[in-house]
């Protein structure tokens, strides 16, 4: 693709994150990354050239490991004219929200990464000529602390997404909590995950968006009436799902196509379509974890209703959703217990500030750096090489707690589809589809210490603010499902 040669009124705004800006083009399946840097702090071309190799080598030859083949798309650097890039920016800037311009997209370097439009499919080249549906979903943590640093019961108990659902809201970032517990979804059981996808498309705030023909028609509204637009999303989710038949408008059809959509997303999140073993994460050790969350609406729900008893089915093995869980569990310490490590690391290059670069904290990320997280082995011999070991595995761990799995959906006429491609069906559709992963760079080594001290601050208003008013008969019912356990085996 010859970049240079495109009209940059042929690129459009397309979201951006803390570090990088988006745009995706209006006709080709493809998107280009820009790094952003705060006003007057502007990096050195070799700099920013330097960032976002490591970011490409990281996906190439880290996260591919334990994703697979399929699931990454890892995209390449390319140099772009800077006049193009400068209009580029001017075309874009109206369009970013008011929130993102604190910090200027990079046009002094003409470097970015070229990378597959993801709200595409992804699994099979042939000619979209149809309609393309696609949902992107934050799942996070997908599990509750078996580590025994932690310091409060209650980390046992509860998982870290629903305690700082409380904490958001008392800092006014969302107006009310979700429903939806990560510990549903990641259960593998269909009736709790339907459960806890009805209740991110309920709540969407940023853990879930819709995109139609790459638009974004759904997500990431506080103050949205869940009725109107539901039935809104309904009205753009009907000719996929009820192409021809008399199901027109109602409450009764709302419902209906958002259970479709339900069912199609559950579907294609326990599907397996990469065959690469490399991502089945061969030594991750069986936890003894529990499988659900005290405070997830679906188990109040069931205790209220007298059924204490929790079925978990399982993930399948190949589906993305396990390896996900797979590699967060890499966070085998907890924070609690990784702090005391990282202050190690940081000790020893206090001391020896020129072994930074050998101990590769900032890369390169390659072969030699997969291989070392490997090493899986709990006994701290209390050396610096350990201490590193863990502090690599959780900055993994939490790279996977915040990724996004996007879930490209395209109706399949009968003829069409063919045991090569992967295919979900509903009542009066068949869909082909792709799923993918992205948001996997790196958590960076100096965030360490924000997210300790940020986990206290969790737990802690949990503790004072919800669990003191919580019903201490629904705790007592759940020692009822304490048999209830998650078990994840060596391959």
């Amino acid at each position: 693709m010859e970049v240079e040669k495109m009209d940059e009124n042929e690129w459009k705004y397309h979201g951006e994150g803390n570090q990088s800006l988006v745009v995706s083009h209006c006709q080709r399946c493809v998107v280009l990354r820009f790094l952003k840097s705060p006003p007057n702090q502007n990096k050195t071309s070799e700099e920013i050239l330097h960032h976002l190799q490591n970011i490409v080598d990281f996906g190439k030859h880290v996260m591919k490991q334990f994703f697979g083949e399929n699931y990454v798309h890892h995209g390449e650097i390319i140099q772009l004219p800077l006049d193009f890039v400068r209009q580029l920016c001017l075309k874009i800037q109206p369009e970013r929200p008011e929130c993102r311009c604190d910090k200027d997209m990079d046009t002094l370097s003409g470097y970015a990464m070229c990378l597959p439009n993801l709200t595409r499919l992804q699994t099979f080249r042939f000619a979209e000529h149809r309609p393309i549906l696609c949902i992107e979903i934050k799942p996070k943590c997908g599990f509750i602390p078996f580590s025994s640093h932690v310091s409060q019961e209650i980390k046992h108990k509860v998982c870290r997404y629903c305690m700082h659902q409380h904490l958001k809201v008392a800092n006014g970032k969302w107006k009310r909590p979700s429903k939806y517990c990560p510990l549903d979804l990641f259960s593998g059981n269909k009736q709790r995950m339907h459960f806890a996808l009805k209740s991110l498309l309920q709540e969407a705030q940023n853990n879930l968006k819709i995109f139609k023909n790459g638009e974004l028609i759904y997500g990431c509204k506080d103050d949205q009436d869940c009725v109107s637009e539901w039935n809104e999303l309904a009205r753009h989710l009907k000719p996929f799902f009820f192409p021809s038949n008399g199901l027109v408008s109602g409450p009764h059809c709302t419902r209906t196509i958002v259970k479709e959509l339900i069912h199609v997303i559950t579907m294609a999140l326990l599907s397996s379509t990469d065959t690469c073993r490399a991502g089945d994460m061969k030594t991750v050790p069986i936890s003894q974890g529990r499988s659900y969350c005290e405070a997830s609406a679906f188990n109040k729900e069931l205790v209220r209703n007298g059924k204490h008893k929790l079925e978990s089915s399982g993930l399948p093995r190949g589906c993305l959703l396990y390896k996900t869980l797979q590699a967060q569990m890499l966070d085998m310490l907890d924070i609690e217990g990784l702090y005391p490590l990282y202050s190690r690391v940081e000790q020893y290059l206090e001391e020896f500030p020129e072994e930074r670069s050998t101990l590769q904290i900032d890369g390169p990320y390659n072969e030699a750096f997969y291989e070392k997280l490997l090493d899986l082995s709990p006994e701290d011999d209390g050396t610096v090489a350990f201490a590193l070991t863990k502090v690599q595995q959780y900055r993994i761990a939490m790279t996977a707690k915040d990724c996004s799995i996007m879930i490209a959906l395209s109706p399949c006429l009968q003829d069409e589809c063919s045991e090569q491609r992967p295919v979900v069906p509903t009542s009066k559709s068949r869909f082909t589809f792709s799923v993918s992963v992205l948001d996997l760079d790196l958590k960076p080594y100096e965030s360490i210490p924000h997210q300790y001290k940020l986990d206290g601050e969790i737990v802690n208003y949990y503790l004072k603010n919800v669990q003191a008013k919580e019903d201490p008969v629904m705790s007592n019912l759940f020692k009822e499902n304490e048999d209830c356990t998650l078990v994840l085996h060596k391959v």
